[in-house]
């Protein structure tokens, strides 16, 4: 996958103000910034124009701890006044835009759709505030070919931002564009027959993603010993709970079984949580023969022959 050149400006000086986020060569536009800043987020001359935005906000009991809600709009400042009025539970937003004037309410309300129904696909948020999506506008053939590419650019853009609602966890038709190349590993697998586990995850996009369908424990009763090892227990525990408590692991005749793609921040995380205990998962996760860390290495170049197994000098006869 080639390279891409994101051009980041911290309006405030510091990562979490307001900031812009732009891509070499692109017309789109991000400005994001935290409610405590929207006075001065709409006083912006790229705040005064139409597009299509993202309100977000924590909520332990969303997926992902994540509540989002995608909108459009001929003018971000007059929308989001009423926004602050009205919705109370949002902390930061994002707002995407075009320097093209061609992109009019015809092509917002195309990609205000196809965000909702991204986000609602790859199940990173939820989004109780849209509680239908919006027929996309019709446009020609050409124009939807632009507003893909336009889209395109903007899932890539925004996990730079630390936003991932449209961060897709596996490859799905439906959102993927057909010309898309997946970045997905093998199917690595984490089994033990007497706690009935039966997991498998892949590492896609740059996430250790444990796969629909996998089985998992039920419960996590490890308590530690240690206070380091009681608070990561305790980080494990909460984990395993919320996942049940949101729906993405279900509990069936004892054994828990995963209803989503799940990412996690590395393969241990996700095979304590499958396990029920703590867990090396560079090792416990195989494929095949192999280790999730045999794979992880798979590139490295190998190390040099020291000198004193290097090979004899051969001397002419």
């Amino acid at each position: 996958m080639p390279g891409k050149h994101i051009e980041l400006f911290l309006v405030d000086g510091e990562s979490g103000g307001i900031t812009t986020a732009d891509v070499s060569g692109w017309t789109g536009h991000l400005l994001t910034g935290p409610r405590a800043a929207l006075k001065r987020l709409l006083a912006r001359e790229d705040a005064n124009t139409n597009g299509v935005y993202l309100l977000l906000g924590d909520d332990p009991s969303a997926l992902e701890n994540t509540r989002c809600y995608i909108g459009r709009t001929e003018n971000f400042a007059q929308r989001f006044v009423d926004h602050d009025r009205k919705k109370n539970w949002w902390d930061r937003a994002v707002l995407i835009s075009s320097r093209e004037d061609s992109f009019n309410e015809g092509y917002w309300g195309y990609l205000e759709s196809r965000l909702i129904e991204i986000a609602q696909a790859t199940e990173r948020s939820t989004l109780d505030d849209n509680k239908q999506t919006p027929q996309p506008r019709k446009l020609s053939e050409a124009q939807r070919s632009d507003a893909e590419a336009f889209l395109v650019q903007v899932r890539s853009v925004l996990p730079v931002l630390g936003v991932s609602v449209l961060r897709s966890s596996r490859s799905k038709p439906e959102i993927e564009r057909p010309d898309a190349v997946p970045d997905e590993s093998p199917v690595f697998v984490l089994t033990h027959s007497k706690k009935h586990v039966e997991a498998s995850a892949q590492v896609i996009g740059g996430e250790f993603v444990m796969l629909e369908g996998s089985t998992v424990v039920a419960t996590w009763n490890n308590r530690g010993n240690s206070d380091s090892t009681r608070r990561a227990y305790e980080s494990y525990r909460a984990r395993h709970t919320k996942l049940i408590e949101d729906g993405s692991i279900t509990i069936r005749d004892g054994i828990g079984v995963v209803t989503r793609d799940i990412p996690f921040t590395s393969p241990s995380t996700a095979g304590a949580i499958a396990l029920g205990r703590s867990c090396n998962g560079r090792q416990a996760w195989r494929w095949g023969d192999n280790t999730y860390a045999d794979w992880e290495e798979r590139d490295l170049p190998t190390s040099p022959a020291s000198p004193d197994r290097a090979e004899p000098e051969q001397r002419p006869l």
